[in-house]
């Protein structure tokens, strides 16, 4: 998502081969933001046993997803400044490190308040843990495998939203919910052994500053791209926070098969990633659009057109179809829209990306709490409808 701490040149000069032992560091901190990012969203298919085992509503569960996905906002660009001059190779441990024992209390909390302080400290993993993974793959390899490594780290984050949830749904569905979280913070210990024994020391090499973000808004495009990031990831949490309900309430599909339709929302997702990124590359206005506009088609069809088990399915997989390919589209616009202050650009719509995801799913909680559960369906679906707008709005640059 962002590179907010990248060196001023890579650790590995472009000249000579990079050893295994940094590729497979690489590999681990993309391991690391598939973990991060599916703890972030895990909760989101076991809200109905969540909810129960804690005597809470659902829309009050939903706040598991939106806490982290606060501090995250706050701690990625506040983190790397925070640190300045400690190494990051420890700091990157420590934010594992807080990631795991997270993981541990929530599976062992006792009570609702008590899962809440767990996942502001996931919240803090994930923001911090942004903020450095990228730039660091950076400077583990030469010049010219650095796009390389900063896909293997974005392949992390992109693998856990369209399959790390339904998995984690999956065991909590076979097992409960405490077992994922369980399985969860085993990951994250296997990325903690990874890192201790496969990255090398890491010295900060400059000191973030926080000025430079203000600025991007001044750029429309810039703007525009971080508005439809905000847009699009929001309308999709006011309404995929409350999946697994609205599946089995409006769907009519049975709690035991919520996890393999998540599972085929994940592959569909893998699908539209991929066919995003090519589409980008040639048109990134239209792709954007064109995403938007099916995520409106689908949310506002849902609660009138799935009222059954196949046709539920079905828009689920339409659903994550477009919603896999936000990440690369959002990403590929930012990038375009700033190629000569790509890091202070990443940097904004990361913080935008995490503070969408916390808002999106607090709307749709407040909405699921006073309304109905179909009623975050359409929240999400006005969110979506103004995605077009916001990039019209932007001039051709």
């Amino acid at each position: 998502m962002t590179i907010v701490d990248s060196a001023t040149k890579p650790t590995a000069s472009a000249g000579e081969r990079t050893p295994l032992t940094r590729w497979l560091a690489v590999v681990a901190m993309a391991v690391g933001t598939f973990a991060l990012v599916t703890v972030e969203s895990l909760p989101v298919g076991l809200l109905p046993f969540i909810g129960s085992a804690m005597d809470v509503s659902e829309g009050t569960a939903g706040l598991m997803a939106t806490v982290p996905g606060l501090v995250a906002a706050a701690t990625a660009p506040l983190l790397p400044v925070a640190i300045r001059h400690l190494d990051r190779r420890v700091a990157l441990i420590g934010l594992i490190t807080l990631m795991v024992l997270a993981d541990g209390l929530t599976a062992l909390a006792p009570d609702f308040a008590v899962l809440l302080g767990s996942r502001f400290l996931v919240g803090i993993s994930i923001g911090g843990f942004w903020a450095l993974a990228a730039g660091l793959a950076v400077r583990l390899v030469p010049e010219r495998s650095i796009p390389r490594a900063i896909s293997i780290v974005f392949g992390g984050a992109t693998a856990a939203n369209v399959l790390g949830i339904p998995a984690g749904t999956l065991i909590g569905g076979l097992a409960d919910w405490r077992t994922a979280f369980v399985a969860a913070g085993a990951l994250g210990l296997l990325v903690l052994v990874a890192l201790l024994l496969l990255l090398p020391p890491m010295p900060a090499q400059q000191v973030v500053q926080l000025r430079t973000l203000p600025q991007q808004f001044r750029h429309p495009v810039v703007r525009a791209g971080v508005l439809a990031t905000f847009l699009l990831v929001g309308g999709h949490f006011a309404a995929f926070t409350f999946v697994s309900p609205i599946l089995q309430t409006t769907s009519g599909v049975d709690e035991t098969m919520i996890g393999p339709l998540l599972l085929g929302f994940g592959v569909a997702g893998i699908l539209g990633n991929f066919l995003a990124g090519a589409a980008a590359e040639r048109n990134i206005r239209a792709t954007i659009i064109t995403i938007g506009a099916v995520l409106t088609v689908v949310l506002g069809l849902f609660p009138l057109a799935g009222r059954t088990p196949v046709s539920g399915a079905l828009l689920l997989l339409a659903w994550g179809l477009a919603f896999g390919g936000v990440p690369v589209a959002v990403q590929t616009w930012i990038l375009k829209a700033a190629p000569e202050s790509t890091e202070a650009a990443t940097a904004l719509n990361t913080s935008v990306y995490n503070l969408a995801i916390a808002l999106g799913a607090l709307l749709g909680g407040i909405v699921a709490t006073h309304l109905s559960v179909n009623a975050a369906l359409t929240t999400g679906t006005l969110f979506t409808l103004l995605t077009s707008l916001a990039v019209w709005s932007a001039r051709r640059s």
